[in-house]
C-alpha cells in the first residue's frame, strides 16, 4: 500500500537552539524535545528523568474523596467487595492490582497469617470477577450484580468500564449494592449513580492528566487509600507493572503520568518480574531487557488471549499468582490459548479479505463494516486491526452473540471512530469507546442499515489524506549525524508509545554498497550508503519489502525513512536502520 510521507515541522528556533545549548545535545534531538512540548531544562529534565513524585496528588481527581470515604466504611465494616473489571488486558490488570491490594491489608489478611490457609470463598471478604465474553458481553452485567446479591457483597469496585451502565447500577442499589466506578471511557450525558465515579474525561473532573488507562485509575484509587491511610508509596511499587502492562496494550498516550508509569513499570518488570509475568517471558523465549514492544507484542497479546477464548479470570489467577509452579502451569495454558486465537484469527481474518476483495462496492467504499454469523466474538478487534492493514479505513466487524449483532470498532489515524458510531446511535443497543477503538451491539434486523449509515457518516466527514496510511518522519539526517551519542540520547526518548512514538527519520541520495539480498519472507538485507559520502554506512533490514529488490541491485538511487536500532549478532551489538518505506528519487 502506498504511503505519505509527513515531515513534523521544525519547533520554535530559539526555543530549539537554547534547549541544545543548555542541554548539549543535537539541534535534531532539541527539536524533537520541543514538538513533544518540552521547552525547558527542567522540562526535560523532567521527562529523561522521570521521579514517581511527578504524579498527581489523586484527590486531585472529581469524586476520589468519595470513593476513598466508601472504600475506608467498607473495611471498617468487614463488608464483602468485588472487584470487577473487563476482560481484555486493561481489566484485567486492574483487577489484579485492585484485588492484590485489598488482599494485602491487615483487614483481610489477619486471618490467613493466623491460619495459613486459603480462606474458603465463602468466607472472603473480597473476591474479583470477570464477566464472560459471550453470556454476559462488555461492561457490567446484571449477571454480575445477581453474583454479588447472591454471595452478600455490598460494594463492587468497577474497573475500565461501568461509565454508561446507570441501568445496571440502579439495578445494583435496588439491591442494596453500592458501586465506586473507575473508568477512562467517554461518560454519556448523565452519570451512574454510584457512590463515586472515577474518571478523568468526566467533564466535571479537572484532574491534570486524562489519558489515564482503567488500570491507572485503578492505581489512583489505591494511591489515594494509601495517601489517606498512611501507608508508604513503597508498598504501591509492586503494582506498577501492571500500570505499565496496561498503558502499552491499551495504546493511551505514553506522556504525562502515563510515561512516569510506565518507566518505571518497566524497571520493575526487569528487575523483579512477578511470577505471572516472568512466566510469560520465558515460555516466549524472551532473554532481552524489556521494552514497550515486548509488553504490546508479547505479554499484552497473552493475557487478552484468556479472555478472548476462555475466560479473563485466567488471567487474572496467572498475575496474581504467588506460587512460581502454579504460575508456569498458568503460564502454559494461556500460551495454548493464544495459539488458538492466532489460529482464529488468521481464519477470519482470510475470510473477511475474501468478502471484500470479492465484492466491488465494499472495496471502494470509505469504510468497512462486516458481519458473519459465526465469526469468533474473541477475535474480531484483532480482526477489524488486521483488515486496516490492507484497506485503510474505519473498520468494525460483527458476529452474532445472544441472538444480537455485536462487534468491535477500530480506525485510522486522526479520524474519530466513535463519533462517527454515536451518528448512527438510534440504530444501535449500546456502544462505548473511545477515538481509535470502540465497541458496539445492535439488533440482527439493524445491521444492514447500519452498513449503509456508518459508511454516509464516514464518506461525509473523512478527509482523503486520512485514508492514506502515514509515516511520520521527525526530522531529516545525514547517515554522519548517527553517531553513539545521538543514539544513546535517542534511547533516553523511551519508553515509547502513542504521542511519543519511536522516532522514525529520513535520509536522501541513498544506495546499497552492494550487499542486497532477499532473507526470510520478503525482507530486504542492506548495506545503505549516502551518495555523497560512501565511506559511511549502515546495515539496514526492510521487512516484507522485497518489491524494491530490482532498483536496489541496480545502484539506483532512493530516499529511505527509517528508525535506528541496536542489533545483536554473534554477541556483537551494532546500529542497525529498519527501513519502514523507500521511494526511489
Amino acid at each position: 500500500m502506498e504511503k505519505r510521507w509527513s515531515i513534523k515541522s521544525c519547533a520554535d528556533e530559539a526555543i530549539v537552539n537554547q534547549l541544545a545549548f543548555d542541554l548539549n545535545i543535537d539541534k535534531i534531538l532539541a527539536n524533537m524535545l520541543a514538538q513533544r512540548g518540552i521547552t525547558n531544562y527542567d522540562d526535560a529534565k523532567k521527562f529523561f528523568r522521570p521521579s514517581l513524585s511527578d504524579l498527581h496528588d489523586p484527590f486531585l481527581m472529581k469524586d476520589m474523596d468519595k470513593a476513598v470515604i466508601r472504600l475506608e466504611k467498607a473495611i471498617k465494616n468487614n463488608e464483602k467487595i468485588l472487584v470487577y473489571g473487563d476482560y481484555d488486558v486493561d481489566g484485567t490488570t486492574a483487577v489484579s492490582l485492585v484485588y492484590s491490594f485489598l488482599k494485602k491489608l491487615p483487614f483481610i489478611n489477619s486471618t490467613e497469617k493466623q491460619t495459613n490457609v486459603v480462606l474458603d470463598k465463602d468466607n472472603l471478604l473480597v473476591d474479583y470477577y470477570i464477566p464472560d465474553r459471550y453470556s454476559e458481553g462488555y461492561g457490567i452485567s446484571f449477571k454480575g450484580i445477581d453474583y454479588a446479591k447472591e454471595n452478600n457483597f455490598t460494594l463492587i469496585i468497577a474497573l475500565d468500564c461501568g461509565i454508561k451502565a446507570n441501568d445496571k447500577v440502579d439495578y445494583a442499589n435496588e439491591r442494596n449494592i453500592d458501586f465506586i466506578i473507575c473508568d477512562h471511557h467517554r461518560p454519556g450525558e448523565t452519570l451512574p449513580k454510584a457512590s463515586a465515579v472515577l474518571d478523568p474525561k468526566r467533564n466535571d473532573c479537572s484532574y491534570p492528566f486524562t489519558e489515564l488507562c482503567g488500570c491507572g485509575i485503578g492505581f489512583k484509587l489505591v494511591q489515594a487509600y494509601a495517601q489517606k491511610n498512611n501507608i508508604p508509596f513503597d508498598e504501591l511499587t509492586e503494582y506498577l507493572d501492571l500500570a505499565a502492562i496496561s498503558i502499552a496494550s491499551d495504546l493511551v498516550p505514553i506522556t504525562g503520568e502515563n510515561r512516569t508509569l510506565c518507566y518505571f513499570g518497566l524497571e520493575r518488570i526487569n528487575a523483579m518480574p512477578r511470577n505471572g509475568i516472568k512466566a510469560i517471558l520465558d515460555l516466549a523465549n524472551i532473554k532481552k531487557k524489556i521494552t514497550i514492544n515486548e509488553l504490546v507484542f508479547t505479554i499484552g497479546p497473552r493475557i487478552n488471549a484468556a479472555g478472548r477464548i476462555q475466560t479473563g479470570r485466567d488471567a487474572v489467577a496467572l498475575l496474581i499468582s504467588d506460587n512460581e509452579d502454579h504460575a508456569k502451569t498458568s503460564g502454559i495454558n494461556i500460551n495454548i490459548t493464544n495459539t488458538e486465537r492466532r489460529a482464529l484469527d488468521l481464519t477470519i481474518t482470510q475470510h473477511a479479505l475474501s468478502m471484500i476483495d470479492e465484492n466491488t462496492e465494499l472495496i471502494e467504499r470509505k469504510s468497512t463494516v462486516l458481519f458473519h454469523s459465526e465469526w469468533h466474538k474473541g477475535v474480531i478487534g484483532i480482526v477489524a486491526s488486521r483488515l486496516i492493514e490492507k484497506y485503510y479505513r474505519p473498520t468494525i466487524v460483527l458476529t452474532e452473540s445472544n441472538g444480537k449483532a455485536t462487534g468491535s470498532a477500530r480506525s485510522v489515524k486522526d479520524f474519530d471512530v466513535y463519533n462517527a458510531i454515536e451518528a448512527c446511535s438510534d440504530l444501535l443497543e449500546q456502544f462505548g469507546g473511545h477515538k481509535y477503538a470502540a465497541g458496539l451491539t445492535l439488533k440482527l434486523e439493524n445491521v444492514s442499515a447500519f452498513q449503509q449509515r456508518f459508511e454516509e457518516i464516514v464518506s461525509a466527514t473523512i478527509e482523503e489524506h486520512m485514508l492514506v496510511p502515514e509515516i511520520e518522519i521527525e526530522a531529516e539526517l545525514e547517515l554522519n549525524d548517527i553517531t553513539p551519542k545521538f543514539f544513546r540520547i535517542l534511547k533516553q526518548f523511551e519508553p515509547f508509545g502513542p504521542d511519543n512514538m519511536s522516532p522514525v527519520f529520513v535520509t536522501k541520495g541513498l544506495m546499497d554498497k552492494g550487499y542486497v539480498r532477499i532473507v526470510g519472507n520478503n525482507h530486504l538485507k542492506m548495506d545503505l550508503q549516502a551518495c555523497q559520502n560512501p565511506r559511511e554506512s549502515f546495515s539496514s533490514i526492510a521487512f516484507a519489502q522485497a518489491q524494491h529488490f530490482d532498483d536496489v541491485l541496480q545502484k539506483k538511487i532512493f530516499s529511505a525513512c527509517y528508525a535506528i536500532e541496536e542489533n545483536e549478532y554473534n554477541g556483537k551489538i551494532s546500529l542497525q536502520l529498519n527501513v519502514k518505506d523507500i521511494k526511489m528519487e
